[in-house]
């Protein structure tokens, strides 16, 4: 068990979803969807989740807008530390496939989410909505 989060899109609420990346206890770009659901007025109830105020298994739209913050925040590795127990360490702090530390100025996740980046904006530029949605 852990933090599972997908990114995916869709044409339309009925349709097949198509996915565009998937991470695994990538928790400071969880805390950041998390984040953003609050900024945009949202707020987690007992029937969104069926756990109480948490963030999980609840659809984050996201538009081309937040996509530019994301890249920025990405960029800049300015994602929000962001613990729970089912998240894993900091996902700011892996190493990479040899075993050796990142650089300053990346991240283990980092190819993963602006390819997701990339990927989102042509799926809205050709009429479909994104998507963020997690579950741990």
């Amino acid at each position: 068990m852990g933090l599972d989060q997908y990114g995916y899109a869709k044409t339309s609420e009925e349709s097949d979803q198509e996915e565009l990346a998937y991470w695994r206890k990538h928790n400071r770009l969880h805390g950041w969807m998390e984040d953003l659901f609050r900024d945009k007025g949202n707020a987690v109830s007992d029937s969104d989740s069926g756990i109480g105020n948490d963030f999980n298994c609840v659809e984050l739209e996201l538009s081309e807008s937040d996509l530019e913050q994301l890249e920025a925040h990405v960029e800049n590795k300015a994602l929000p530390e962001t613990g729970g127990f089912f998240f894993g360490h900091d996902s700011f702090g892996w190493d990479d496939a040899e075993g050796k530390p990142y650089g300053d100025n990346d991240y283990h996740y980092k190819l993963t989410d602006l390819k997701f980046i990339q990927d989102a904006r042509k799926a809205i530029t050709d009429g479909k909505k994104v998507y963020y949605n997690s579950w741990w």
